[in-house]
């Protein structure tokens, strides 16, 4: 049985309110086992051994139960330490640390092409179907970076979690 964690993005922000409770009711109503929610933010750990179309199944599910255009990124349980020990970046209690999943990687490539960034300010390296990046507490919504991720075009394809959430995903 395989063990995932599935990244919701935009969970109790902009008017879209999900219970964790109703959350992980969903997931074990699909049938996966072991069914586990951290933090309210749309982070679902699970085991399954239905694989094929499993993003789809559960995005259609999260659109017909809770009414949005819901969309995850799956990321295998045991891969998930590994990206978090990767993280290139020296940790300091004055920076927030955050790795950007993307469901497709030419998604990730773009949101490096042509980026202008300021070391001083915020830090970013590409990994491996990531992009980590490290900046100042208080402006992980208006840095050059923030603003190039938070852009409508990669709605669909990434979401960002804090080292500190991944952690409890482990």
């Amino acid at each position: 049985m395989a063990r995932w964690v599935a990244l919701l993005r935009g969970v109790n922000v902009n008017g879209i309110t999900i219970k964790s409770a109703d959350l992980a009711a969903l997931f074990r109503g699909l049938g996966f086992q072991d069914v586990r929610t951290v933090l309210a933010s749309g982070n679902v750990v699970f085991s399954t051994d239905d694989t094929p179309s499993l993003k789809a199944a559960i995005e259609q599910a999260l659109r017909d139960r809770f009414g949005y255009d819901a969309w995850i990124v799956l990321v295998p349980h045991d891969g998930l330490a590994a990206l978090v020990d990767a993280f290139p970046f020296d940790r300091s209690d004055d920076r927030h640390d955050y790795v950007v999943f993307g469901s497709d990687d030419t998604a990730l490539d773009d949101l490096l092409t042509d980026l202008d960034l300021d070391d001083a300010v915020e830090r970013v390296a590409r990994g491996d179907g990531v992009v980590y990046w490290s900046c100042p507490k208080g402006s992980s919504t208006d840095t050059v970076f923030a603003k190039r991720a938070g852009a409508a075009r990669f709605k669909r394809t990434t979401t960002t979690r804090n080292t500190n959430t991944l952690r409890k995903l482990l």
